[in-house]
């Protein structure tokens, strides 16, 4: 039995990759499914409709029910226009899974203000206007809601040559971790997925050989029951996936030292406090360890 039977999706950047993934199983699932993609190269530029119209081929071949849509997710028109497709082939938006994304990876003593701009635009602004417009119907239709945005280990733990994707990913994070906070008296949950997947966007980062171990058909299952009723109460999450791994991304906070006195530290002490406990700092993460 379909688990998201009646439900209506939106997957931007669905037409390769972790989207198209995203898109056909979702669609398996039961929801009928906006396939958005602006048909553009690995980094961002060009368009066409060749990528989502594929990708609704493939879902309307299984019986499924999709329709494309090629917007730009940092032009607002274009988001408000996804979420009015949506409501106007299938009468409703319950899904918003925030995927699209282009790469400009650059070293940081080579990265210009041009590398840096698109690649905030698409992947930050790009998710808050996706999701805005979502969220705004999915209040209006007072049934709750799932949004999913999609982060990465770059932003979360750290990767070379990727600054601007970094910093873009690192504030999706703190984007989810506000609204999910926002949207529980309205039942819409809200969650990171930090993927792994072998895909046009990451096939320079990762080896060949991890091609099969790395589909992105092993990640999407995370997606779908996310989008579940079983995960009504689950929000304000990050999930790292990859692999036929699930992994958790907590916080952590470890106190160094506390003293209670009304006067200041001394550099002194605090450099004392630093080297006496170094030792038990936690160690810096590997992308892959997570």
């Amino acid at each position: 039995m379909p688990t998201l039977e009646g439900k209506v999706a939106l997957v931007t950047g669905a037409g390769g990759g972790l989207g198209r993934s995203h898109a056909l199983l979702l669609a398996r699932e039961g929801a009928a499914v906006v396939v958005n993609d602006l048909g553009g190269a690995r980094d961002g530029t060009g368009a066409g409709h060749g990528m989502a119209d594929q990708v609704v081929e493939e879902i309307r071949a299984a019986g499924g029910k999709a329709v494309a849509d090629y917007g730009s997710v940092s032009d607002e028109h274009d988001a408000a226009a996804m979420v009015q497709s949506a409501v106007k082939n299938f009468g409703a938006l319950d899904i918003c899974i925030c995927n699209a994304g282009i790469l400009r990876d650059k070293s940081f003593k080579n990265m210009t203000a041009d590398m840096w701009d698109a690649v905030i635009d698409v992947h930050l602004r790009g998710t808050y206007l996706v999701s805005k417009a979502a969220y705004d119907r999915m209040l209006e239709q007072q049934q709750g809601g799932r949004i999913i945005v999609t982060s990465s280990t770059a932003g979360l733990i750290g990767n070379f040559g990727q600054t601007n994707y970094g910093a873009a990913k690192a504030g999706i994070a703190g984007f989810m971790r506000c609204l999910a906070r926002e949207g529980t008296r309205y039942g819409i949950t809200v969650n990171v997925l930090a993927p792994a997947a072998w895909s046009r966007m990451t096939q320079d980062l990762l080896p060949e050989a991890a091609k099969d171990r790395f589909a992105p058909e092993k990640v999407s299952p995370v997606v779908a029951w996310l989008c579940t009723d079983a995960a009504a109460d689950v929000t304000g999450r990050i999930f790292c996936a990859g692999g036929n791994r699930i992994s958790m991304l907590n916080w952590q906070v470890d106190t160094l030292a506390e003293k209670d006195r009304d006067t200041p530290l001394t550099v002194e002490e605090v450099g004392q406090i630093m080297e006496a406990t170094r030792d038990r700092w936690p160690k810096p993460l590997n992308p892959m360890d997570v």
